[in-house]
């Protein structure tokens, strides 16, 4: 056998044990990320009318969860985060307005790994509370709805650089949330 097809065959060897392993770290971990949040607010306010408008800011998040590491390939996590949308503005019913929504996030999380890079998936509720100003008047309100999202993520040596997109279905707006973030697991 030649040094070249050795080196290539161990090589290859520690690959596929990194592979065949990569769904077993266990532990907490703890991220944050930014990005930019798409709200479309729709809502009915009592003594006012019919409220509509859409807008973009910048939003952000924190978060902490645990990675149950059970399966080589599959990673399985509960995640909770705090997430801060940001704040639509547009114009209703003639008038200036404006909505902020921040929330506690509650997820479950299934990731397929492929070496350092895992897919994953995850779905959960977000309890929310929501600001709105029309008319010059001040609105809040609250409330529990499901929530979801896809991301990627890389991570080396318990170091993880996550992209994702999650959506938020809540009562006065459809969110959509796209960030990028890093997370270290211990």
């Amino acid at each position: 056998m030649s040094k070249l097809t050795r080196l290539g065959c161990a090589v290859a060897m520690l690959f596929a044990s990194s592979v065949a392993w990569a769904g077993g770290d266990t532990g907490f971990y703890i991220g944050a990320a930014a990005g930019s949040s798409s709200l479309d607010v729709s809502y009915n306010q009592s003594g006012v009318g019919d409220v509509k408008y859409d807008d973009s800011d910048k939003g952000y998040k924190v978060f902490l969860g645990y990675n149950f590491g059970i399966i080589p390939l599959i990673n399985f996590a509960v995640e909770g985060s705090y997430v801060d949308l940001g704040k639509a503005q547009g114009t209703a019913l003639g008038s200036s307005s404006d909505t902020t929504v921040t929330g506690m996030n509650a997820y479950g999380l299934l990731g397929f790994n492929l070496g350092p890079v895992m897919l994953f998936g995850k779905a959960g509720s977000i309890s929310w509370d929501s600001e709105s100003t029309v008319l010059g008047t001040k609105y809040k309100s609250s409330g529990s709805d499901p929530a979801y999202g896809v991301g990627v993520q890389f991570q080396l040596f318990g170091l993880g650089v996550r992209a994702e997109y999650e959506r938020f279905d809540i009562d006065t707006a459809d969110i959509g949330f796209a960030s990028i973030g890093l997370s270290y697991t211990f």
